[in-house]
């Protein structure tokens, strides 16, 4: 990867961040039934598509200035780790995002075509990502009320994330185990308060009267679900692509 092309779309990215570019769509509408997992649209083609890995590490160039080039994020939250993500979720995101069905002001610039291409660069990059290790560090809570937490857990989150955060691919239920903290409890309230447009919507209602103290102990719980592991890369490890 030419780091002269990473470094200006970081510098782009930091724009985005600061809120001097925008995207289109109508932030903060509340969840709508029809958009949470609507048939047709580039998620349907991407699915069927065959990923092309070589393009999906070029096309990661793009995703890297903010991911960073192992895809782990930032540990404070402002970048979720997407590396190991299920490909049929990832697939399902940046559909989301270039269809205005979830608002992300910062990303929408670098999902557009015009930055990555068209379906089959979707279906490519996602599956970069998905075979990508994940962080061995990734940001925890605070630890304070973890028995609670794991008792919400239990009750309404395993049976679509799993025991361990592991998620349904099939369902698009995405993977949570080894996910930073902050960026686990902001999407969390974005959810709870219907803000995230493409949120499933029977989550919404089964979280409609967590209490604050019930958000913050139940992704504290979720922020310490590790992966195995074989999906976990080694400390110290550094994406041999992009050096």
């Amino acid at each position: 990867m030419k780091k002269s092309k990473l470094a200006l779309t970081a510098g782009v990215a930091a724009l985005a961040l600061a809120g001097l570019i925008g995207a289109g769509g109508a932030p903060g509408e509340k969840t709508n039934v029809n958009v949470w997992n609507a048939e047709g649209g580039e998620k349907d083609e991407a699915m069927k598509l065959t990923p092309n890995l070589d393009n999906g590490r070029e096309v990661y160039e793009v995703c890297a200035a903010c991911h960073l080039p192992e895809g782990w994020g930032s540990k404070d939250g402002t970048f979720p780790q997407i590396a190991g993500q299920h490909f049929e979720v990832i697939i399902k995101q940046l559909a989301d995002i270039r269809a205005l069905n979830r608002d992300n002001p910062t990303m929408y610039p670098f999902a557009l075509p015009k930055e990555i291409g068209g379906v089959q660069s979707i279906t490519d990059v996602s599956a970069y990502i998905a075979q990508l290790p994940m962080t061995p560090d990734n940001g925890e809570g605070p630890g304070k009320d973890l028995e609670h937490g794991a008792k919400l857990y239990k009750d309404n989150c395993v049976k679509c994330h799993g025991e361990n955060g592991e998620g349904k691919h099939e369902k698009w239920f995405p993977l949570i185990q080894g996910q930073h903290y902050e960026y686990l409890i902001r999407q969390f309230r974005e959810i709870k308060e219907g803000k995230r447009r493409n949120s499933n919507p029977e989550m919404v209602k089964q979280i409609e009267g967590f209490t604050e103290r019930d958000v913050v102990a139940v992704m504290d719980y979720v922020s310490r679900l590790k992966p195995p592991k074989e999906r976990v890369a080694p400390p110290g490890w550094q994406n041999p692509d992009f050096q």
